[in-house]
Parts: C-alpha cells; sequence; structure tokens
C-alpha cells in the first residue's frame, strides 16, 4: 500500500468537496423560470415648488384685495407671504397670506406635500392615494358619484355648506362650533362641499361657516387634489367686519378652484 502524506490526503479531499458541492455557488439555490420581483416605480415628483413664489402677484391681487390700498412697501409685504416652518422641504413646504380691508379681511393658505412609500412593493403613488382619501374622508365625502359635479356646480336648489371644520390640514380653527347656512348667491347653485371633477387626479371642495368669537362670522374654502404622489392643499377665508354680513360662498369657492387649477397646471409644466 503507497503511503499518502496527510498533508496530500487532507487537499485531496478538500478539492473533491469543492467540485462536487454547490453550497458556494450563487446559481445552486435558483430556480429555473422563477419570477423576478421589482421594486414599484417612484413618484412623478421628486421636489417641490416654491411656495411663496407659486402663485403669481396677480393671482395674489385678486385673492388679496384690501392689500390694494396699502402703501407700496406693505403691499410688497403682503404679498411676500410667510413660510410655513417645515422639517423636511423635500417632503412639505406652504406659505400664508393675509389682508385687511374697512369691510372684511381675507386669508389664503397652500400647502404642498411630496408623498414617498418606503415599502418597495408599493408606489408612491399608491400611498399618496390612500393619504388623498383620508383627508377626502374626513371632508364628510363618500367618494360616489352624486358627491361629484363637473365644471360649474349645479345641483339642487339652496344646497348649503357641510357645518363640519375642512379635513385638510390646517383646517379652520375657530374653537366654536361651526354653523351652516345657505350660500349668499340666490342661485339654485349647489355650493356644498362635493368631489371636483377635471382637476389633476382626484380633488375635493369643502365649505364651513363659523364664527369668530361672539360676532363677526367667517367662512374657509378649501380645495385638496392630488396629482401624482403630490398633494396640495388651498385654504381661503374671508371674515367679515359685520355681525350681520356672511361671506360668499360662491365667490370664494369660484377664486379657491381657479387657484387650483393654476397650481395643478404649473406642476404638471
Amino acid at each position: 500500500m503507497a503511503y499518502v502524506p496527510g498533508v496530500a490526503l487532507l487537499a485531496a479531499l478538500v478539492a473533491g468537496c469543492s467540485a462536487g458541492s454547490g453550497a458556494d455557488d450563487p446559481a445552486a439555490d435558483s430556480k429555473p423560470g422563477s419570477p423576478t420581483v421589482s421594486a414599484a416605480p417612484p413618484g412623478k415628483y421628486r421636489t417641490l415648488p416654491e411656495s411663496c413664489s407659486a402663485v403669481p402677484r396677480s393671482t395674489l391681487k385678486d385673492l388679496l384685495p384690501g392689500a390694494a390700498d396699502l402703501p407700496e412697501e406693505q403691499q410688497d409685504k403682503v404679498y411676500e407671504g410667510t413660510a410655513s416652518v417645515t422639517f423636511d422641504t423635500d417632503r412639505k413646504v406652504g406659505c400664508r397670506w393675509k389682508s385687511d380691508a374697512p369691510d372684511a379681511s381675507r386669508n389664503l393658505s397652500i400647502d404642498f406635500e411630496r408623498v414617498v412609500s418606503y415599502d418597495p412593493a408599493v408606489s408612491d403613488d399608491t400611498r399618496a392615494q390612500d393619504v388623498y382619501a383620508k383627508k377626502e374622508s374626513a371632508a364628510g365625502l363618500s367618494g360616489g358619484p352624486s358627491s361629484t359635479v363637473s365644471g360649474t356646480p349645479t345641483g339642487s336648489p339652496g344646497g348649503t355648506p357641510s357645518g363640519s371644520p375642512s379635513g385638510a390640514p390646517g383646517g379652520s380653527a375657530s374653537g366654536t362650533p361651526p354653523t351652516p347656512s345657505a350660500p349668499s348667491t340666490g342661485s339654485d347653485e349647489d355650493l356644498r362641499p362635493r368631489l371636483l371633477d377635471g382637476l389633476a387626479d382626484a380633488a375635493f371642495l369643502d365649505d364651513a361657516l363659523t364664527r369668530a368669537g361672539s360676532t363677526a362670522q367667517h367662512r374657509t374654502v378649501s380645495v385638496v387634489f392630488r396629482t401624482s404622489n403630490v398633494i396640495v392643499t388651498i385654504e381661503y377665508t374671508e371674515q367679515s367686519a359685520l355681525v350681520t354680513e356672511v361671506p360668499d360662498s360662491k365667490e370664494l369657492q369660484e377664486k379657491a378652484q381657479a387657484l387650483a387649477r393654476k397650481l395643478a397646471e404649473t406642476l404638471s409644466e
């Protein structure tokens, strides 16, 4: 019997095991024909606009009529707006404007939220749909066909705004229960909170009338819309100087919707 040194025998055994084993072969555990799981696509938007520059000055002049009577330097300050404080400007930004006039004061706010899904199996758009749906539900809108209008609002005569505050972020916060009231337009248009067709991927409008303290009333019209993975919230408020005056639903709604359409167009460019 031939003598085999111990070192040589060990080397032969190791070589044989290496040749016959697929433990270190990445393809050893793969199964032919197994599906490849790919990550969900990212959202369309990777950044957000500069919020205080998002509304043209000409539009601000229309939305904040009281500023036109101020000295030029004060007008500039009003139209510059005040940026919202946020911790991540890649995810959320906003701006606020306010003007006072002898008969009423008006406030405008816009907020942009970029939704990001941290689940590789869920797209940013899908996650944004969920976030938007919660806002819509909080506004008391079911999402059914009867809640949707297209273009100029039409419907039952004498529609009344909802008695619930807006479900959108930064909604009316007066501390007193909202007071339902008939629109002051005298028309048969339905100005109740509703879904909006033809605005971005999905949109709704909310309208709440509340009292500020024990005297003046203020109305807040909110328009919230989603385009891909960005959700935009607009709040337009008028507070009357006289207790007998009720802010006009139709005017506020028309202007808030017009602004929403401009912002949606800007985002899509």
